[in-house]
């Protein structure tokens, strides 16, 4: 009775339910996760910050010594351990890099492709279980579901070798849409690696034809929904994709390097999903972020595109949605990360979302020390060996 007087007293005099203290009071408002400030003397203190910053540098610099060109950020529990930037972004200018140069995250860039194709999936725009035709009723391979592109289960053939001929020939620099029409339009139809959901093999194509479908069922250019619908709402204000008209983004970009030359621009580089994307290494940060959270996806479907779903060949490395993840001997996901390799570019983006910490390398001369992260992880676990972690970390 008490609190119903209060409520009928708030009324009348105007101030409105949610203004007014009540016996239950004690129930009060929490600020959002992300507005809540960790302690960070606390923490540094609790992960063993300053030894490891040492420990990790040591590893950093010796990556250097061998060659390493690029940016380097690792963070746990929320503390930046390390962050340098190493080496020109253009080596015919001397152009240095810096915290905010922009790297082609090649194969990385699968990640945000599987974010959007999910986001239409929650948005109830597409399903998992629809098919390519669906999209493009001309595709000539039926049976072609969204899951089985997220998976690279798809049995379809690689686009980059079907059209080589006609792109040199033609001299042409096809996009995702073009893409599309030659699978549709080609005499004869490009054979299939297999059937649908029998096997996995890892594809661009998969990822290139996701990327198409973003594009027909938002009616965007990939771009444009990725900016929308991903990036703005996870704060990515450095990140793009190489198709983008935008010209006030498409700056601090770098060039890739390889053999000691610089890559010129590729026939395919206007075909985006499986690569095309290019972000700093803060903005990476930030996607880590977007990728332990809910700000884009719920953790539902996040927990979906973690699960193991390539079961062929027993071992220590599986597929998800657009993740490659490093299993125990139980096939239970143990790190989430993907590479990229594309004209000189190569990267990494690896993390454990138990002991939280992100590991990224952002490379634009071509090295194979990026994918070598087993010390570094041991670091970040405490030294405690993690001893089913090869030393390099390549594509399957």
């Amino acid at each position: 009775m008490r609190v119903f007087l209060q409520f009928l007293v708030c009324v009348v005099l105007g101030l409105g339910v949610l203004n007014c203290k009540t016996d239950n009071s004690k129930n009060t408002v929490q600020k959002p996760e992300a507005e809540v400030a960790i302690d960070t003397a606390k923490v540094r203190k609790e992960i063993n910050a300053d030894l490891k910053t040492q420990q990790i540098k040591a590893v950093i610099d010796h990556k250097i010594a061998q060659g390493f060109n690029g940016n380097v950020l690792i963070a746990q529990k929320g503390i930046i351990l390390y962050e340098n930037s190493h080496g020109f972004a253009n080596f015919e200018d001397t152009v240095r890099l810096t915290k905010d140069s922009k790297f082609q995250l090649a194969s990385l860039s699968k990640t945000f492709t599987a974010v959007a194709a999910m986001k239409l999936v929650e948005d109830g725009l597409i399903g998992l279980d629809n098919e390519v035709k669906d999209y493009f009723p001309c595709f000539p391979y039926s049976g072609v579901t969204i899951r089985s592109l997220l998976d690279h289960r798809s049995g379809l053939p690689y686009y980059q070798y079907e059209f080589d001929k006609k792109v040199r020939s033609e001299n042409k620099y096809p996009t995702n849409q073009e893409m599309m029409s030659w699978f549709c339009s080609a005499v004869p139809t490009p054979k299939a690696l297999n059937l649908p959901d029998h096997n996995f093999t890892y594809n661009n194509t998969n990822f290139a034809v996701l990327a198409a479908i973003v594009e027909k069922v938002s009616g965007k250019s990939f771009d444009v929904y990725l900016r929308e619908k991903v990036l703005v709402p996870g704060g990515m204000n450095e990140t793009f994709a190489l198709s983008t008209t935008d010209s006030s983004i498409n700056v601090n970009r770098t060039y890739g390097y390889q053999y000691g030359r610089r890559l010129q621009k590729d026939f395919y580089d206007n075909i985006v999903g499986d690569k095309g994307i290019f972000s700093t290494s803060h903005d990476l940060l930030k996607w880590y972020n977007v990728l332990k959270s809910e700000k884009v996806l719920s953790k539902e479907s996040l927990r979906e595109m973690y699960t193991p779903r390539s079961f062929e060949h027993p071992g220590l490395r599986n597929y998800g949605y657009g993740f490659r993840l490093w299993v125990n001997e139980h096939q239970q996901t143990e790190f989430i990360y993907h590479t990229g390799w594309w004209k000189g570019y190569n990267t990494i983006m690896f993390f454990d979302l138990r002991q939280d910490f992100v590991i990224i390398l952002l490379s634009n001369r071509y090295n194979k020390g990026v994918y070598n992260l087993k010390e570094i992880v041991d670091i970040l676990q405490g030294n405690n060996k993690s001893s089913s972690l090869e030393e390099n970390i390549l594509d399957q």
